[in-house]
């Protein structure tokens, strides 16, 4: 269902039903909530300095060869909102990987 790099990639499906008006019930299938693993077993690779212009994705390409892996910078840095990661120049961004 998710692409290999996803971070949603091996978390549980769950199903809500919904209570329709003629008394039928309406399934709907959901991911469920994802949990920002700790520090362990997390591994620096680099840091990198925020400059003016930067984005995530572009970061994320240079440093871990894919743009969708923003989401591990994410990770690392315990950004739950990823432009904030980027809003400010010279920001020390960790970029790291888990080892499973």
């Amino acid at each position: 269902m998710f692409d290999p790099g996803s971070r949603y990639l091996g978390l549980a499906i769950a199903t809500f039903v919904v209570a329709d008006t003629d008394g039928t019930g309406r399934e709907i299938r959901y991911v469920r909530r994802r949990l920002v693993p700790g520090e362990r077993g997390m591994v620096t690779l680099l840091e990198h300095r925020v400059v003016q212009g930067d984005r995530l994705d572009n970061i994320a390409a240079r440093t871990l060869g894919d743009p969708l892996l923003y989401w591990r910078i994410c990770d690392a840095n315990r950004a739950a909102r990823p432009g904030d990661l980027t809003a400010t120049s010279g920001r020390a961004l960790r970029i790291a990987i888990y080892l499973e």
